[in-house]
């Protein structure tokens, strides 16, 4: 029985509101609001208007308050009890964020400490038949942590590292700080006779190329003593046929067998095939009598994490399947500040968007929740893979204290019971940054303290996840590996000598250092980085214009207004413009604002994820941080909060086909051409090479025989400058490389950075289809550099966006709503950088 919707929701101060009279049934709760659950108390607030709209101007300060609060939420309901004495019901919150105590008809059920997992309550004692009252008191965090020991070191405030709860709630150098409270998963109330399920352990433990072999646990426990338990197993494929099945007694209280599934259809990710999911159903059976069922989708594969190469190299790769994959995707942070309002509608797209730019993997910051069901389902049913960070960033945990460690091994167990059948999933990961960073700040003065905190991901997860999930790989922390947790010869690594200026190589005990200049912080320093395996790096850029218009107030959004800085909740705004000043120039407002931090954002992760590409042989995978918002600011982000895509993310489409042409140059070096193919199959054609002048006039052509191998890179050869350019200037030139013979995303490179370019002003001819939501935009005899076309509305798709037009050329672009609908293009602004 659901019990989501509509609540009643009331505050007081900490004390005023007697339990007793507060959770009793017949209370008086017509004048309390109304609360949809899931949700949040500040979503409850802002949906009856009680608030500004937080993530406008400086509202968020405004909001405070709310964490300083009790508050209650009610439900009153109707329930049946049945006949049977020994039924079991049991109250289920999938979601409750943070300290609460639960009632039912004025009784205290229990509380609870922890954001991160589902809270279960035996209610069989307190249920009536007929009308029954749920009464939920939260505390303000305060009560539970002023009184704690403070460590040396928590990123962005001192108060968290007690408090099992999303850690970017109390603010990060991408959000402001949004302490929420409040049911944020769903409710439900589940009734069970003689047995129930506690939980399925599915995964595939054998492949060849004719067979698989599936082996399935369950564990039960018995309402009723000494009933005789079996569990039955069915595998549907797609078509709704049966393609194994099998039962098994539960002599205790786990049992377990093995399927074998002849031809079995693999689970892929999208890029390298089919994601294929069959139906895994078991049905518990008590004295005979089917009492619980579970059917959910999976997916035949096998993952592992190859940390050794054929030839004995180190390695960090991903290997689906039995094939060596590039990971190519970004990090993953909470969908929203709000996560218990977030609709799942946002998950799709999101996820969706992904796969529309050819990423083949999402990495669940730490900082975060263990995302919801809908997303791993999505990236599931989509083909993503999933790195998922275990709740553990940037700071000290209290490792040494009982309650602590205990609260978080039932958090470690749900979520690894709740998350492991998942075929997305593919790696677990201690933390985030947290060994890297202890390492520095030690060496840097800043920690004289022990490590606390290091039992959890060297000892605790690794113990539970021996027991409970022996199907994929568990990483202690990210990064890790190595001399120096950041050590580009071993394991994963954070490249944050990009904008942040971190000064490499860097050995353990060794002060880091940092270095805020051009130099410092370039993204062409990514060519001297030859990772195993890069999963965080990037650079800001500023959100679309609608985004940033519709949260500024009137009057503000210029270039270095206020409003415009608090969008901004990095630490030193100076990296942003340092980086610009060294490859665009430094903006002189708003308009080359918007403009030139896209397009550095765009042009360095090309430069960047190109160069790792190109290398694949040694480097396995590039997550850029990060892919989305939590809320409408300026970050690192490739789509803001409004589900518009910056121009990086049109710019992933081509970097991160599985087929991509490249380019390596730097000026007056030579021009090496590069194919890199990530599919299974072999490719021979030519590539040509063509330079054009701003004006469309062909300067030089050449043509490279290309021979590609399956799943590799391969340089076809190289070009001097000189002879490139035939007597023009760098300044004046375009390169475009074109497959010829085979097919493959069409690349271009200019051979000097924006601010050095000769560009005349370009004229745009746009004529708008009118019903069928097309657009058709031309060059007239100028190039006209990084077309945009934007509209004052959120979650717009355009087929294409932030391009480059030869003279002449012209490039139709669809614009719909995230359905696909066509969308009205009255409002529809066409711009390009030197129109």
């Amino acid at each position: 029985m659901e019990l989501s919707g509509l609540w009643r929701l009331q505050s007081s101060e900490v004390g005023d509101i007697r339990p007793v009279e507060a959770a009793a049934p017949g209370l008086d709760d017509r004048f309390w609001i109304t609360a949809r659950v899931p949700g949040d108390v500040h979503s409850a607030l802002i949906e009856r208007k009680l608030i500004d709209d937080p993530y406008f101007g400086h509202n968020d300060a405004k909001s405070r308050w709310i964490e300083r609060k009790e508050w209650w939420y009610r439900y009153t309901f109707d329930y049946a009890l049945g006949e049977d004495k020994e039924e079991r019901h049991e109250l289920v919150f999938e979601g409750l964020d943070t300290f609460a105590a639960v009632f039912v008809n004025g009784h205290e059920i229990g509380t609870t400490a922890n954001m991160l997992m589902a809270h279960r309550f035996d209610v069989s004692r307190v249920l009536r038949n007929g009308k029954n009252t749920i009464a939920v008191r939260f505390d303000p965090l305060y009560l539970h942590n002023r009184e704690k020991e403070q460590f040396q070191w928590s990123s962005y405030t001192k108060e968290r590292p007690w408090l099992r709860k999303a850690a970017m709630n109390f603010g990060w150098d991408w959000g402001p700080r949004m302490v929420t409270t409040g049911i944020w998963g769903k409710v439900r109330i589940e009734r069970k006779r003689l047995a129930k399920l506690e939980s399925v352990f599915a995964r595939t433990v054998q492949r060849n190329g004719t067979e698989a072999v599936i082996r399935v646990d369950a564990e039960a426990a018995r309402i009723r003593r000494g009933t005789a338990l079996e569990a039955s197993v069915r595998l549907w494929d797609a078509d709704g046929r049966v393609a194994a099945e099998g039962s098994f007694p539960l002599g205790g209280r786990t049992g377990s067998l093995e399927l074998t599934v002849a031809d079995p259809r693999l689970w892929w990710t999208h890029d390298l095939g089919e994601p294929y999911l069959y139906e895994l159903e078991v049905t518990l059976q008590a004295d005979g009598e089917p009492v619980d069922r579970y059917r959910k989708p999976f997916g035949i594969r096998t993952i592992q994490l190859q940390l050794e190469d054929e030839q004995g190299r180190k390695a960090f790769a991903f290997v689906l399947n039995g094939v060596r994959l590039f990971a190519k995707g970004a990090n993953w942070i909470p969908v929203d500040h709000f996560i218990g309002a977030a609709p799942d509608d946002r998950y799709r797209d999101l996820i969706t968007l992904s796969v529309e730019a050819n990423m083949n993997m999402l990495r669940v910051w730490a900082g975060g929740i263990y995302e919801k069901d809908i997303f791993f389902e999505e990236c599931d049913r989509q083909g993503v893979l999933v790195w998922q960070d275990f709740a553990f960033a940037n700071a000290l945990f209290p490792d040494f204290n009982r309650d602590f460690m205990e609260n978080v091994r039932q958090e470690v167990v749900y979520n690894v019971k709740r998350l492991r059948n998942h075929a997305s999933l593919a790696l677990w990961c201690g933390n985030n940054e947290i060994d890297w960073l202890y390492d520095m700040k030690t060496a840097g003065g800043d920690l004289t303290c022990p490590f606390y905190g290091e039992a959890i991901y060297h000892e605790l997860i690794p113990e539970v996840l021996e027991e409970l999930d022996d199907s994929r790989a568990y990483w202690p922390s990210s990064p890790y590996g190595g001399n120096d947790a950041n050590d580009p010869q071993e394991g994963d690594r954070h490249n944050w000598q990009v904008w942040h200026g971190s000064v490499y190589p860097r050995k353990f005990g060794e002060p880091p250092l940092l270095e805020y200049s051009v130099e410092g912080v370039t993204f062409k320093n990514y060519k001297k980085d030859f990772t195993l395996f890069s999963s965080e790096f990037g650079m800001h850029a500023s959100a679309n214009r609608y985004t940033l218009e519709k949260n500024i107030p009137e009057g503000e959004f210029y270039w270095n207004s206020a409003e415009m800085a608090y969008r901004n909740k990095d630490t030193n705004h100076q990296k942003g413009i340092l980086l610009m000043e060294g490859f665009t120039g430094v903006p002189k407002d708003i308009e080359e604002y918007m403009n030139f931090s896209m397009l550095t954002q765009a042009e360095g992760l090309k430069y960047g994820i190109e160069h790792y590409r190109r290398h694949k042989e040694r480097t396995s995978g590039a997550l850029v941080w990060q892919l989305n918002d939590s809320w409408p600011g300026t970050s690192w982000s490739m789509i803001d909060y409004e589900l518009l895509p910056k121009a990086s993310y049109h710019y992933a489409r081509n970097f991160y086909h599985p087929l991509l042409l490249s380019l390596d140059h730097e000026p007056g070096g030579e021009l090496a051409v590069w194919v890199v193919n990530d599919t299974l199959q072999a490719y021979e054609g030519q590539v040509r090479l063509t330079v054009y002048d701003f004006r469309g006039a062909e300067v030089s052509s050449f043509r490279l025989a290309a021979k590609v191998p399956a799943n590799g890179a391969v340089e076809l050869g190289r070009l001097p400058e000189a002879e490139v350019l035939n007597g023009r200037p760098a300044e004046e030139v375009v390169v475009e490389l074109m497959a010829e013979g085979w097919e493959a995303p069409a690349n271009r490179y200019f051979l000097r950075d924006p601010k050095d370019l000769r560009l005349p002003a370009a004229v745009l001819k746009v004529e708008k289809g009118g019903e069928d939501g097309t657009v058709r935009i031309t060059a007239d005899s100028v190039l006209a550099r990084m077309v945009k076309l934007e509209l004052p509305q959120g979650n717009v798709r355009f087929s294409d966006n932030f391009f480059d037009l030869l003279p002449g050329e012209t490039r139709t672009v669809s614009v719909t709503d995230a359905a696909g609908n066509p969308v009205p293009l009255d409002k529809l602004m066409v711009s390009a950088l030197n129109e």
